[in-house]
């Protein structure tokens, strides 16, 4: 298999686990009501934790740093708009 064919696969296996986890969170905002942006970050504690103890520390770093890296594109394109 080829690493461009690795690459997509991870990358279609992540859409479908986004995909499955955003339904849920949209669920608990909605049951949660008031405790919605709460509940949002509370996901991303209990993401974290089980993150770390199905990978390792630093994997788990390694991907928020590229999360908040995106995050912080998105932001400054927003700003340019």
């Amino acid at each position: 298999m080829s690493k461009d064919t690795t690459n997509q696969t991870a990358e279609a296996l992540f859409e479908k686990a986004l995909s499955i986890a955003e339904k849920h969170l949209d669920e608990a905002i909605k049951e949660g009501g008031p405790l919605g942006p709460y509940i949002a970050v509370a996901m991303i504690e209990a993401a974290v934790n089980a993150a770390v103890d199905e990978t390792s520390h630093e994997d788990v770093i390694d991907m928020l740093r590229d999360l908040a890296a995106q995050i912080e594109a998105d932001a400054d394109e927003a700003d340019e708009d």
